[in-house]
């Protein structure tokens, strides 16, 4: 796979350049979203290819080989923004310090005249982080983030939350109640929810999702009955064997997560091929690091991969040869003049 250089694709320049922003003019990536174009609807075709960019909320900051890999921030902004440059990708969810920041970028490409990369594409929030991984609270998952109310008056197109379920653990009934919620409030606003409901067990390191049909079914079936109506929800469940199982246990639009990266994105992509013949519900994905950290490669490949198999029905090994080509003829991220954010193009 052709290797990504983050900070030849986007300088540390206009990454620092942030800060002065947020110091000179603190609102203005609220005036960004104001001005952003949106898309006439949620979804491309019925189906959706988002990237997922909220795992350092909650404290989860490794990539393969680094533990602090998500923990910086323009490298992280670089590999965000390269995969948003592409059409298969419909959009992101993120904390509102990403999508803040996401805004920002924005709007210092549309004024060197490179031209923004979120109109047209879903901006999600991520609701939920304050179950912060290997703390003694962490089923305890109180809305922590914004606000539905915030979703809406940042003209973003829906909002995500996570919820943990843990036999042994009272705490997870907090977290539930939590989500039902929000659902309401969502609904009562017009926007969507996508619930990433998740069977866990305690073990000695930690809680583990158990990924099985038998449990990822019977979580549906609670999940898709919280809040005041299941109208505007969408789940977010892990690949497993026997999926058409789980693909069956709900009427719900499902998007498939991706989990931690390995540095191969071939078995997530295998997995989604396999998620998206196991029922006509099942439809995309809702993936982070597994697209952002493909190893030295390119996340791009990855995330158009997904949407070749997504959008375009494409079986996985097509689907990773086409976009491995399509990159590689963009430079493969390492900078040319259309793919490269100048380093004096905005300070503030």
């Amino acid at each position: 796979m052709t290797a990504f250089d983050a900070q030849e694709f986007l300088p540390r320049a206009v990454v620092d350049s942030l800060t002065e922003i947020r110091v000179t003019d603190p609102n203005r990536s609220l005036k960004v979203a104001m001005d952003r174009e949106r898309r006439a609807s949620l979804t491309n075709g019925g189906k959706l290819n988002i990237l997922a960019a909220d795992h350092t909320a909650r404290r989860v900051t490794s990539s393969p080989g680094n533990p602090l890999g998500m923990a910086d921030r323009a490298d992280l902004l670089a590999r965000i923004v390269r995969v948003l440059s592409s059409d298969l990708v419909d959009g992101v969810m993120a904390t509102m310090d990403i999508l803040e920041e996401l805004l920002l970028l924005h709007d210092v490409f549309r004024k060197s005249g490179r031209g923004g990369f979120l109109d047209g594409k879903v901006m999600l929030a991520s609701l939920n982080r304050g179950g912060l991984a290997g703390v003694s609270w962490e089923m305890d998952d109180p809305r922590t983030g914004a606000t539905p109310q915030t979703c809406a008056d940042w003209r973003l197109d829906g909002a995500k939350l996570l919820l943990r379920l843990c036999d042994g653990e009272p705490d997870s009934l907090k977290t539930m109640l939590a989500c039902a919620d929000v659902v309401t409030r969502m609904n009562a606003l017009g926007l969507p929810t996508f619930l990433e409901p998740l069977p866990v067990t305690k073990t000695e390191s930690g809680y583990k999702v158990t990924r099985t049909a038998e449990a990822l079914a019977k979580i549906a079936g609670v999940s898709s009955a919280l809040g005041d109506s299941s109208r505007l929800l969408w789940l977010k469940l892990p690949g497993c064997a026997n999926f058409e199982v789980v693909a069956r246990s709900t009427t719900l639009p499902i998007l498939l997560l991706g989990g931690e990266s390995a540095g191969d994105a071939a078995p997530f992509l295998r997995e989604l091929g396999m998620a998206m013949s196991s029922g006509s519900n099942v439809r995309g994905a809702l993936v982070g690091r597994n697209v952002l950290y493909p190893g030295e490669g390119d996340p791009l490949v990855v995330a158009e991969s997904a949407g070749l198999i997504i959008h375009g029905g494409m079986g996985v090994e097509d689907a990773m040869e086409r976009a491995a080509i399509t990159a590689g003829g963009r430079q493969g991220g390492k900078g040319g003049t259309e793919d490269r954010a100048g380093a004096g193009d905005e300070c503030g």
